[in-house]
């Protein structure tokens, strides 16, 4: 029998994940700090995993290293525009990377960590280079709000484990339906998205000099 507690994270994971995939954009600066945190938590994490072939969050380091990475990201994030916007755009590329090559059933290693963080560096300087702040907002987040809409189910009857180590190989390997309805959700998240922003535009900030 399920648990309450599980149940209820579930839920609260489907209504967040609804709200990232289909407004992401117009709730960006909401969701800036805790987009930043629990993507440098993951990082953390991966990193030391891919450094020195410790289980990401399978050691009290890994937790402390993410934990700190975390904090730093959201406060970056916070802080300044355009720092949040290479973080979203990082994480994006990263994410992307890291799932095709998990799909395709290669572990998470150095050299799959080193692709990631290649990715993550490349679209952030294509975004910036070529104003594309908007559009990978509305991706990424409609990307990673069906992640979370799919993944609040995915763990009532599987491992939490798998889907942290790579979600894309867990959909996969629940069914591969899954993998489809999460996609089409996030493309349906997109449409949305674009759709419901054209007339809005996201301002840029520095609060970090608004203080001095």
């Amino acid at each position: 029998m399920l648990g309450l507690e599980l149940m209820c994270a579930a839920v609260i994971a489907f209504l967040f994940g609804l709200l990232l995939c289909f407004a992401g954009y117009k709730f960006f600066l909401f969701l800036l700090p805790i987009w930043g945190f629990f993507f440098g938590l993951w990082l953390g994490a991966q990193t030391m995993q891919a450094l020195f072939g410790v289980g990401a969050f399978a050691t009290v380091t890994s937790w402390v290293v993410g934990f700190v990475v975390g904090v730093i990201f959201a406060v970056l994030s916070y802080l300044f525009y355009i720092a949040a916007v290479a973080i979203i755009a990082g994480s994006l590329g990263y994410y992307a990377a890291i799932g095709i090559l998990g799909a395709i059933g290669l572990n998470l290693n150095f050299l799959v960590w080193l692709v990631g963080i290649v990715a993550a560096v490349v679209l952030v300087i294509v975004t910036l280079r070529f104003n594309l702040q908007k559009w990978v907002i509305i991706i990424a987040t409609s990307l990673m709000g069906a992640a979370v809409i799919f993944g609040g189910f995915f763990v009532l009857f599987n491992p939490a484990t798998q889907l942290m180590d790579n979600p894309v190989r867990a959909y996969l390997s629940a069914h591969p339906l899954l993998m489809i309805l999460a996609l089409v959700t996030a493309a349906f998240g997109i449409f949305i998205q674009y759709r419901s922003t054209q007339t809005f535009t996201l301002d840029s900030y520095d609060r970090w000099s608004e203080v001095e």
